[in-house]
């Protein structure tokens, strides 16, 4: 029976030496984030970096909503890979790291593509009803996940795609002694979106879980 492999530090740095090459900003990014603490966390690792460039040429998507957006990495390898003329709206609540974020997006020439808009997501969600995206990314506060989905349900066109990231949350997701309010709302996400039956999806192990999710 096959099994997943695990991966270690020096395997993942293996993988990473032969992976895709990072565009200088996004190496950038890292580098800054590396000096933010605990919060460094935030951040997507390399190879989803390079899982959105791909996952977004190979399914020809043009229009994309992000739902959370920190510094900025995630954003911007979703916007190298779109089209020039391809469209990422970001949302995220925190003014401050928002500002870091478009300065990166201006140093890799990719701010004509992003449209940042600084509120609360759901406040946000509600006025994007008229829209309708090829992928929804969503990377924001765990405990508003399944409104965060539900929405992304009603924007996104058919076959589109929703990918949710940090759905193993640390590996917490299968400690049975881990009973703290997020690690028990993200598996009972996983459970809700396991059993719905408008998606067809997967949960791949790249950084700290992503859940794939094709539209039917």
């Amino acid at each position: 029976m096959g099994a997943n492999l695990d991966i270690n530090e020096k395997l993942q740095n293996y993988i990473n030496d032969f992976g895709l090459n990072l565009h200088p900003v996004q190496q950038e990014i890292i580098d800054y984030n590396k000096n933010l603490g605990e919060i460094k966390r935030m951040q997507i690792d390399p190879t989803q970096c390079h899982f959105l460039r791909l996952i977004i040429k190979i399914s020809n998507i043009k229009n994309v909503l992000e739902i959370g957006t920190f510094t900025g990495l995630s954003a911007l390898s979703i916007s190298l890979a779109l089209p020039d003329d391809g469209k990422l709206i970001a949302l995220d609540k925190n003014e401050e790291t928002n500002k870091i974020a478009s300065s990166y997006f201006k140093k890799a020439k990719q701010d004509h593509k992003i449209q940042t808009i600084i509120k609360p997501a759901l406040e946000t969600l509600k006025k994007l009803e008229n829209k309708k995206f090829d992928m929804v990314f969503i990377d924001a506060d765990k405990m508003n996940y399944k409104e965060y989905y539900e929405k992304s349900l009603g924007l996104i066109n058919q076959s589109g795609l929703i990918i949710i990231d940090n759905v193993l949350w640390h590996g917490d997701v299968v400690d049975e002694k881990n009973n703290d309010k997020f690690t028990v709302n993200i598996r009972e996400f996983n459970r809700f979106v396991s059993e719905d039956k408008r998606v067809e999806q997967i949960i791949i192990p790249l950084g700290y879980g992503m859940t794939i999710c094709r539209v039917l």
